[in-house]
């Protein structure tokens, strides 16, 4: 890896049940996630994303090695354009805001936390 190379290049956010976890983040970001086909023992859906752009993409992930936990490693979603749009969809969509938006810096933006309906601590970003 040199400076030049994304630190992440995919992500798997562990869920007990593949098709509650889908329906939340579809519904928080508004978006659509692809199911992938089943590989060793995985049921994946993607978030939104092209394999080769060069952007980082990942997915939820259901099988015996995924464990949902609120330990552990933080990834952080982008929430742009607004964080607390996200946020205000997170409750009604049966997750749980842990951390309000909260600024990190002006030149860094926001920041925030919630529990997925999986369990997982998750991280947003946003400018706004």
């Amino acid at each position: 890896m040199d400076k030049n190379s994304n630190a992440l290049n995919w992500f798997e956010i562990p869920v007990t049940d593949l098709t509650r976890a889908k329906m939340f983040y579809e519904t928080i970001f508004q978006i659509k996630m692809q199911i992938m086909p089943e590989m060793l023992g995985m049921k994946m859906a993607a978030f939104p994303g092209e394999a080769k752009s060069g952007k980082v993409i990942g997915a939820i992930c259901e099988s015996e090695v995924h464990e949902p936990s609120m330990d552990g490693a933080v990834i952080y979603l982008n929430a742009n354009p607004s964080i607390q749009k996200v946020l205000d969809r997170i409750e009604p969509a049966g997750g749980q805001v842990l951390m309000p938006r909260t600024e990190i810096t002006p030149e860094t933006g926001y920041m925030a936390f919630f529990i997925d309906t999986e369990g997982n601590r998750i991280g947003l970003h946003a400018m706004q």
